[in-house]
């Protein structure tokens, strides 16, 4: 879930926009038993791929589960993220597509893929049938997930994957179809590697298709995806050198995620990686993980104008590279496709409180801006405004610094320790003897939010016990914890509102030991030259004041970037649709070429390939570009 902060009105908000979809319900058990998970998975496959031969909707319908059945699909029928519920919906949704799976086979590839019966719900309480399989359609290649309930004796589909993972006659140059990499012969002109390097990075007599706007894990996963599939990008950044993102931020920030959840495409973390990452060593893996994958990134670079022609379908976008030799160098480019890639938050939220300006300590700004408390500053005053990730960990940092601390809590937090992640939530998915990452993605995303929601609820009961000690504690000391909407917990919180939650690297057992101070409950009344004060009339002193509140949506970034024309076309950015999908990131945004990328490590790793995959399509005249949104699809 990473390094997101923000401290909203109330447990329960979301996303403006968002939908705060409902708790999804599983089947009851099968009460079978000696059956044969094969067969059962066999034949559901034959029969799905049967009806949908025929596109036979009648055929289709009676596969599934009537009114509690699942299909989840990225890409393969409309080159949308949908999600149907209900036998009448599916069928009507998979058999009007112009683009069906022409095979269905079960993966017998690895045993941890072979079809099983047991759990299907995350929390071991009911059974059925599960198995991965592999699809064609006469466009291209997926995978997918499928689990089976029993229903009056007969087996029905429950839910069921199908998620696009290659164009055919574009696949990637991995593995047996890796290239020779060199260029035998007696051409006097033939350039090296390093030549060659040199000139595509430099774009020398070539245009990049896509511009990326921002240099993080949304940036760079997305070239890496786009470079994998022929299409040249660049990349550009106003850091000095990549991974600035993450190593000009506060001097004691680690990744809150573990290891297994975070590796990137094409180049996992190796063995030896350390469970949860300090951001310098980040930092420094995304410079390697660029030139490794020979990624084309402009640093110290900025976007200074940029238009949309209509009937060209192309960008003309002017950008300003400062050079090392301190040198400026502007260019001109015609991309098809702008990816902005500065996260999944917009703009900082910057609250406008009477007084800010009167202030007369020695710092007061936004946690974005925040580079570290003070040395020697014992018995100096800080406060920090919101108590959700960043506010913890400055909190933290400010108290081993030697300062007298205190948090500002308006409203309530979801708390976890991080022990409870990587040992409850996901174990057995993203650990050391989990599946492979490819294979736990697939798994992860194969689950309807609704039905995840429900899950979330369950494994929140089991955190919480395991976490009952640190909970008590806070609440005695003042301290306003929530389980998030419905009690489902952090991620539903991180997928429907992007923040709200801290998971605890420490800072949680301070604050029960009254080393970092709570102020609860009270809104900011004005700002002091030597303070705040509240609106119940407290007052408290401060010499320096961080505002961990959090981002806007992304699309306020847009506007800030591209203008009124391009932002007031594209839809609302994070946070979930009716259907349980997110909207508008990764999937073509309202405005033609314009795409939105973001999200932590594991999120980026897997829509990165949805988003590049789209974008290829387009390239080739399979998709057209007309960068229809979301509202409309659905």
């Amino acid at each position: 879930m990473g390094a997101h902060e923000g401290n909203g009105p109330s447990a329960s908000r979301v996303e403006p926009g968002s939908v705060n979809i409902p708790l999804g319900t599983f089947p009851a058990t099968s009460t079978s038993s000696n059956v044969n998970a094969a067969k059962v998975a066999q034949d559901a496959l034959t029969g799905l791929a049967e009806a949908l031969s025929g596109q036979n909707e009648a055929a289709i319908a009676r596969l599934f589960l009537a009114d509690n059945s699942y299909w989840r699909d990225h890409l393969v029928f409309t080159w949308q993220l949908r999600t149907l519920k209900g036998a009448d919906k599916i069928s009507k949704f998979v058999a009007s597509s112009k683009t069906l799976p022409t095979k269905l086979d079960i993966d017998t590839s690895e045993p941890h893929r072979q079809p099983k019966f047991g759990p299907i719900d995350g929390a071991g309480e009911v059974n059925g049938v599960s198995s991965y399989f592999s699809f064609e359609t006469p466009i291209s290649r997926g995978r997918g997930l499928v689990t089976l309930a029993e229903d009056n004796g007969t087996w029905k589909i429950f839910t069921i994957f199908t998620s696009l993972t290659e164009l055919k006659g574009y696949e990637e140059p991995t593995a047996y179809r890796r290239t020779k990499g060199v260029q035998h012969g007696g051409d006097p002109n033939r350039k090296n590697w390093r030549e060659r390097r040199e000139a595509e990075s430099n774009f020398e007599g070539i245009e990049p298709k896509v511009l990326i706007i921002g240099a993080g894990q949304g940036g760079l996963t997305a070239a890496a995806r786009l470079k994998m599939l022929n299409v040249p990008s660049l990349i550009v950044d106003m850091n000095e050198r990549v991974g600035d993102n993450w190593r000009k931020r506060y001097h004691q920030l680690v990744l809150h995620d573990p290891v297994w959840y975070d590796h990137l495409p094409y180049m996992p973390f190796p063995p030896h990686w350390p469970v949860f990452t300090p951001k310098d060593k980040l930092a420094e893996w995304f410079e390697s993980y660029v030139k490794h994958l020979e990624l084309n990134v402009w640093t110290s670079t900025k976007l200074t104008s940029s238009s949309w022609d209509e009937g060209k379908k192309e960008w003309t976008v002017t950008v300003e590279r400062k050079r090392a030799d301190g040198s400026t160098e502007t260019k001109t480019f015609h991309p098809k496709h702008v990816i902005q890639a500065t996260g999944h938050s917009g703009k900082k939220n910057w609250p406008n409180i009477k007084g800010m300006d009167d202030f007369k300590g020695a710092r007061l700004c936004h946690s974005s801006e925040f580079s570290g408390a003070y040395h020697n500053s014992r018995g100096k005053k800080a406060v920090v405004v919101g108590c959700c990730n960043s506010g913890h960990d400055i909190a933290q940092d400010f108290y081993e610094k030697g300062y007298d601390i205190t948090i500002v809590q308006r409203s309530t937090t979801c708390v976890i320790s991080s022990e409870s992640i990587t040992d409850i939530g996901l174990k057995g998915v993203y650990d050391e003897s989990g599946p492979p990452t490819e294979d736990a993605d697939l798994a992860s995303w194969a689950t309807p939010s609704e039905l995840m929601k429900t899950q979330q609820v369950t494994i929140t009961k089991r955190q919480n016990e395991n976490d009952r000690a640190l909970l008590d504690g806070l609440r005695a000391a003042g301290f306003g914890v929530d389980m998030g909407d419905m009690d489902s917990g952090l991620m539903m919180k991180y997928f429907q509102r992007g923040g709200g939650y801290y998971i605890d690297v420490g800072a949680s057992q301070l604050i029960i030991d009254g080393k970092i101070k709570i102020k609860q409950g009270q809104e900011l009344a004005q700002i002091l030259p030597n303070g705040i004060e509240f609106a119940d009339g407290s007052k408290l002193e401060a010499d320096e004041i961080i505002f961990a509140t959090g981002y806007q949506n992304m699309r306020t970034e847009a506007r800030t970037i591209f203008g009124d024309e391009v932002a007031d076309r594209v839809g609302d950015v994070w946070g979930l649709n009716a259907e349980g999908e997110f909207r508008t990131m990764w999937q073509q945004s309202g405005h033609p070429g314009f795409w939105f990328m973001g999200g932590n490590l594991a999120i980026t790793r897997y829509y990165s390939r949805i988003l590049a995959l789209q974008i290829k399509a387009i390239e080739e005249g399979i998709l057209k570009n007309e960068g229809q949104s979301e509202r409309a699809r659905l």
